[in-house]
């Protein structure tokens, strides 16, 4: 199957309100990879199933241009908008949306009966894909009759039965308790792995993104924060937003200042939990005082204050003391200006404050 690449282009949705125009998205650009599992990750109303709709095409936006490969299904230049079904996109939502009187085999099946495919054909394709879900036991069932995990699986298994060129996906775990999210989340890599298919998956949940995803776009009111790798959002982030977004439990920031001879620029340091050593006191970088202690399997989450700043140290091993000394080394510090932007520097002097 041909793997196709996606490209939006100067992207701009605005909506009309009671209140006024609302700027929904602001000038995305995104190019995605043939074959690629990409995540587009952000809080609740940051545009992320905006932007979803838009490339399937179930909405317009205001301005911009979509590609799938070399063909334009989206140009507010050329007055040009492809239906969904002109772009051979799937969709799978956080509701599964099944036909409630039909039964798993008839719901998976109905896409290439519309399709008017033969008989035989449908059988085939809705038994390979079942077999690959493992719901292959499932098919007469009805999907009151099944668990919400299978019945996830069901509303996937509709979606790839007919091989789209793209798959879009908006918050499909959600429903999900987080044990069964976690194992889906693991069977889905290795599902769309194998088929091949171009995926774009929407996502609030970081964790869900940094396991799933090739890459991950973040997207922070409308407007594109950073693009990038699993690691390269983790190590290199662009600005306070997506470092703080990142990883669990959150980034630490601290205020500082830069030491120059006369003036004392303000900064935010990063440190990320894992990075920060417990020393005795006055055997670290700074003192400070344990408020909270919280024990999660083996790992210890320890809540400490610093001059009224809250801190978080991540560690194995942690034996109740009231004062402690923190530690991390300096290539562990991230460092941002007074807008939140990432200072890229050899060597910064400063001072906390």
């Amino acid at each position: 199957m041909k793997k196709t690449a996606i490209l939006v282009r100067n992207v701009k949705k605005i909506f009309s309100t009671a209140k006024g125009r609302v700027l929904a998205l602001d000038r995305i650009n995104l190019e995605i990879k043939p074959g690629e599992l990409f995540i587009i990750l952000g809080p609740s109303g940051c545009g992320k199933s905006t932007l979803l709709n838009i490339i399937a095409g179930l909405e317009e936006p205001t301005e911009g241009e979509i590609f799938f490969g070399d063909k334009v299904v989206f140009s507010d230049k050329k007055h040009l908008s492809l239906e969904p079904f002109e772009r051979d996109v799937a969709m799978v939502f956080q509701s599964y949306a099944l036909y409630p009187h039909m039964t798993v085999y008839q719901n998976m099946a109905f896409p290439l009966k519309n399709l008017k495919y033969k008989k035989k054909k449908i059988r085939e394709q809705v038994i390979k894909i079942a077999q690959m879900l493992r719901i292959e036991t499932l098919l007469e069932r009805k999907p009151a009759e099944l668990s919400g995990g299978q019945r996830q699986r069901v509303a996937i298994g509709r979606a790839l039965v007919r091989t789209p060129q793209v798959l879009l996906m908006d918050e499909p775990l959600s429903n999900l308790d987080a044990q069964l999210r976690a194992e889906m989340r693991v069977e889905l890599k290795v599902l769309i792995k194998d088929l091949g298919i171009t995926t774009i998956y929407v996502t609030h949940d970081q964790t869900e993104a940094m396991t799933l995803g090739d890459r991950i776009a973040i997207l922070k009111e409308g407007v594109l924060q950073q693009t990038g790798s699993p690691d390269e959002l983790f190590y290199c982030p662009k600005n306070t937003f997506v470092a703080g977004f990142i990883g669990t439990p959150s980034m630490n920031f601290l205020s500082a200042e830069i030491i120059k001879s006369i003036k004392k620029p303000n900064i935010t340091i990063g440190i990320r939990p894992q990075d920060i050593e417990i020393r005795p006191p006055n055997k670290g970088i700074i003192n400070a005082f344990v408020k909270l202690v919280e024990k999660i399997g083996d790992k210890y989450l320890v809540h400490v204050d610093y001059r009224k700043q809250k801190i978080i140290i991540e560690t194995s091993n942690f034996s109740k003391e009231k004062e402690v000394s923190l530690f991390w080394p300096k290539e562990k510090m991230h460092f941002f200006d007074k807008n939140g932007e990432r200072i890229e520097s050899v060597e910064i002097r400063f001072s906390f404050v």
